[in-house]
């Protein structure tokens, strides 16, 4: 009698462990990812109107996931922004190459949405939000005013460290393993930076601080920390 109840015991544990262990399917995720991406620069507001160019930049970013829609991001990017013409009514150009590094946090709508009884809420779990604090190392050339006399110095400074504050909206396409877990994710998004000064371009010589935005495309891996999430993460 007593291994008849032992036997049902051990039949018991196991079947719920089996069938927990596939109602979990679709629920793990990696807390931790790193990925990479190109950006394309622009200046938005600065004290150089004129001539403005598209320039490349290169992003590098560790990401912890507190869930698969809430994200902590560390990203460090390095580039060139430009704008400009001596032939211009301003008379300005200048050439921008930066080093900058972020501190986001990033909100994804499937973590506020139920996505799970629709396609298009579904479609759209994984448009985000993100915002945060950054610091950007300006190295900057230049060509004054032509409108003033030769070797007056314009208020600005050449080298500067400025916070900033970026704003960005995007979309993450997740690709899911043979788990139904996110292992890699395709990043697009636009990105706005609020620079706290005016010396993005050299010069401090307007009423704004200066902004520049960049549009980005990247891919990131998860490397680890799987966990639980408290819903089905793929559909």
């Amino acid at each position: 009698m007593i291994k008849l109840i032992l036997k049902t015991i051990i039949i018991v544990v196991l079947c719920t462990t089996t069938f927990l262990a596939k109602a979990q399917l679709g629920y793990d995720y990696a807390q931790y990812d790193v990925g990479f991406a190109v950006g394309i620069n622009t200046p938005v507001s600065t004290d150089v109107p004129n001539a403005i160019k598209n320039t490349p930049s290169a992003h590098f970013n560790f990401n912890y996931n507190q869930s698969p829609f809430v994200n902590y991001i560390f990203e460090g990017q390095f580039g060139r922004l430009k704008a400009g013409d001596v032939n211009s009514v301003s008379g300005r150009k200048f050439e921008n190459h930066f080093t900058a590094f972020a501190l986001k946090v990033q909100l994804q709508a499937g973590e506020v949405i139920d996505y799970s009884q629709s396609g298009v809420a579904n479609a759209f779990k994984n448009l985000y939000l993100s915002s945060g604090i950054g610091y950007i190392i300006n190295k900057v050339t230049n060509t004054p005013d032509k409108r003033v006399a030769e070797g007056t110095k314009l208020p600005g400074d050449n080298n500067s460290q400025i916070p900033f504050i970026p704003v960005r909206l995007g979309y993450e396409f997740k690709i899911f393993n043979q788990y139904n877990e996110p292992s890699v994710k395709i990043d697009l998004g636009y990105q706005y930076n609020f620079l706290m000064d005016d010396n993005l371009d050299g010069y401090s010589t307007g009423a704004h601080k200066d902004v520049f935005s960049q549009f980005t495309v990247g891919v990131k891996f998860a490397i680890g920390g799987v966990t639980s999430y408290r819903k089905q993460i793929y559909y």
